[in-house]
């Protein structure tokens, strides 16, 4: 994250393609759609709603909003005309972002719909949003004995970049399709571990910079399979080595576009309302936890040391903390909340930083000191730590009640119904998260999808 440009992409010849692929994020932040003839691009297409109340593995409950013994409803995906953009797939294919409805309004429990809720909400208070995305990410090699075994690269380091970090040529094609479909990407690189890879997406105007990490995310996979390789965003793949993050960078900017973020003469150049944002993350940094960590897998990576953001804490140019404030100020000015991990629904989970955020804000919070340790052993005086699972982060969430009401109420109960449900079958299975491999409860329902 560098200079705060918005990028406003360009039409690439849109209007020739002959089939459109419509997307939307489901309650897993997994990208469910159709194809449809673009001729059909102003009507979009119905979806069974009962969708946002299955699991990885298909299995059904009556969760919240998912009408499974109301008939089995229809939503419906409307693309939204601003999302659309060339495929990666082919030349004869466009991509968008659909909105979806439920009996002619809004279906609150989509998490797009949570966004611009949020986003709303913010515009009240005088405010628009600019966010970046940060993606972190394994390269892997299929083999017939494992699947989702590592791509091997000896030479890979920290920052590394070309054939020497990227043997397979992987970054190349990505870049070169990202640009190709109007994905401003900033930056690309090697990240701590073999095969480990970090990008970084151009700040913009918020939902437009989720619904492009939320496609991003789609294409680096596809990209891989379609050269014989894959590609997993999943918290911690590996157990034994660094977890892979999904980093928030948000910043708020009035009706002149100035960033009322910054304040000069503050020491660490942070406003009074950048300063309420920090204390609204920190105090509903538990349960905000379960939106960004929202499988079993992510509690492996949220330990301490890692980078992960585990204590509730903030601190200025400072990797070990949950809410970090950049060194460079003016313009630039902003908050990186670093809890979410790959399987992290995108638009809920940025929702959810900025619902936290917000809650700060409104009710003219203040943020204890920031955090100067190494945060290695702890998170700095009285700093309270995240839950250690699933289940805990999922309590959390609950007795969270002003976090909770900033959401819809339908919305929440699907997400605590659908993931309880997840963590009650992964406890069932009797595996232990104690070993240096993913159980196989992981290894089903998570790898192939995250």
């Amino acid at each position: 994250m560098n200079d705060h440009h918005s990028h406003t992409g360009t039409d690439h010849g849109t209007a020739d393609r002959s089939r459109m692929r419509i997307l939307w994020p489901d309650h897993m932040g997994l990208a469910r759609g159709k194809y449809l003839p673009t001729w059909r691009r102003g009507e979009g297409t119905g979806f069974c709603v009962t969708t946002f109340a299955m699991g990885y593995d298909r299995d059904l409950i009556d969760a919240p909003g998912g009408h499974l013994l109301g008939g089995l409803k229809d939503v419906y995906g409307t693309p939204d005309p601003a999302s659309i953009r060339p495929s990666w797939e082919n030349d004869a294919t466009v991509v968008a972002v659909a909105d979806l409805q439920l009996g002619g309004a809004p279906y609150e429990v989509s998490s797009r719909r949570a966004l611009q809720r949020s986003l709303a909400a913010w515009k009240d208070l005088g405010h628009d949003v600019k966010v970046g995305i940060e993606l972190e990410g394994y390269l892997l090699a299929p083999t017939p004995q494992d699947p989702y075994a590592k791509y091997s690269n000896p030479r890979s380091m920290v920052y590394g970049t070309g054939p020497l970090g990227d043997p397979s040529g992987f970054v190349g094609d990505v870049l070169d399709t990202a640009d190709r479909c109007g994905f401003a990407v900033e930056s690309a690189n090697v990240e701590f571990d073999e095969s480990q890879f970090e990008f970084t997406l151009r700040y913009d105007d918020a939902l437009r910079a989720v619904d492009d990490a939320f496609l991003f995310r789609l294409m680096v996979r596809e990209i891989a399979i379609s050269k014989g390789l894959d590609f997993t965003f999943l918290g911690k793949p590996f157990p034994t080595v660094s977890g892979s993050g999904v980093h928030t960078n948000f910043s708020l900017v009035d009706a002149n576009g100035a960033n009322v973020m910054f304040d000069a003469s503050d020491e660490h150049g942070l406003s009074t309302v950048a300063r309420s944002c920090l204390a609204g993350l920190v105090e509903h940094h538990r349960a905000l936890t379960a939106i960004g960590a929202p499988t079993v897998n992510s509690y492996r990576r949220l330990q301490p040391g890692s980078l992960a953001g585990c204590w509730a804490n903030w601190g200025v140019d400072h990797r070990n903390v949950a809410n970090r404030v950049p060194a460079e100020t003016g313009s630039s000015m902003r908050i990186e909340s670093r809890i979410g991990d790959g399987s992290m629904n995108l638009h809920l989970g940025v929702a959810a930083v900025l619902e936290a955020a917000r809650l700060g804000v409104s009710a003219g919070a203040v943020p204890g000191d920031a955090y100067v340790g190494d945060g290695f052993e702890d998170g700095g005086p009285g700093a309270v730590r995240g839950a250690l699972s699933l289940s805990a982060a999922l309590d959390d969430l609950e007795a969270d009640t002003a976090f909770v009401a900033a959401f819809d109420a339908e919305l929440i109960g699907n997400f605590l119904a659908n993931k309880r449900h997840e963590s009650e079958r992964s406890t069932a299975t009797g595996e232990s998260f104690d070993g240096d491999t993913l159980t196989e409860f992981e290894v089903t329902n998570y790898l192939p999808y995250h």
